[in-house]
This record gives structure tokens, C-alpha cells and sequence, in this order.
């Protein structure tokens, strides 16, 4: 295995996750709600009268963040070595499997962890696994 150390951006990781821990938490303190995407964009499918107007802002939210981040930064460069059918699987599975976990990986890893919940800490481990052995395999077995 070789690191790109000029790709290698510690202090932009470190400074994303911290947004993400804080706002995670703020969103907690002041809404009372887990910042989990799954069970955020699940609640607009079955909707409660006050209940939609923050969940949308959420996801607008979400959405615009990386439009911000175009409009600054310029588009950088992705290379995504599988075709559409394998992405679109991949995210059918993944959306599936959010729905068993009762939430996605922001959802247990970053709120349910925090909070020291059991439940969250399986989830986590068995996600992390998953994509361990995902790799692995892909990587080492399949030769791909």
C-alpha cells in the first residue's frame, strides 16, 4: 500500500469532523432530533404536520453545502472505478440496509456513539466490518 502524502489532508479531515460533531450536537441540544440522514429523509415519507419545514431545510442543507463548496473551490477531480448498475446496486443496498439498522452511519456513528448507545456502537462495528471485508475482498481476492 502507498499514501499520496501530498493528497493527504489531516488538518481539512480534522476540521470536517469537528463541523460535523458540533453540528451533530447542536442539533441535538437545540432540536431535541439525532442528525441521522436516513431517519431525517424517512420522515418526509410519512410526514407530520410541523414536522416537515426543518427536515427539508435539512436536506437543502445538504445539498447546498457542496454547491457552496463548488462555487469557492472549483470541482475536484473524481475518479470512480465502477459503472452505474454497480453504483446504483450498491446505494439500493446500502438504503435497504439503513432501514434493518434503524439508521444510517451518520446516524449511529456519529449521534448513537456519542450518546453511548449500544445498539449504535453493533451497527457501527458491523458497517465498519462489512466494508472491511468488502475491500478486502474486492481488492485482494477478486484482483479487482
Amino acid at each position: 500500500m502507498n499514501i499520496d502524502w501530498a493528497a493527504f489532508t489531516p488538518w481539512s479531515a480534522l476540521a470536517g469532523g469537528v463541523l460535523i460533531g458540533l453540528s451533530a450536537a447542536l442539533f441535538v441540544l437545540l432540536n431535541g432530533r439525532i442528525a441521522g440522514i436516513s431517519g431525517i429523509l424517512g420522515g418526509l415519507l410519512r410526514p407530520s404536520r410541523n414536522d416537515i419545514g426543518w427536515r427539508v431545510a435539512f436536506l437543502l442543507g445538504l445539498l447546498a453545502a457542496p454547491l457552496a463548496w463548488l462555487a469557492v473551490a472549483g470541482t475536484p477531480t473524481i475518479e470512480v472505478a465502477a459503472g452505474y448498475p454497480l453504483i446504483v446496486a450498491a446505494g439500493l443496498i446500502v438504503g435497504i440496509s439503513t432501514r434493518y439498522a434503524s439508521g444510517c452511519t451518520s446516524g449511529h456513528g456519529v449521534c448513537g456513539l456519542s450518546r453511548l448507545s449500544p445498539r449504535s456502537l453493533i451497527a457501527t462495528l458491523a458497517f465498519m466490518g462489512t466494508g472491511f471485508l468488502t475491500v478486502f475482498v474486492v481488492r485482494h481476492l477478486l484482483g479487482a
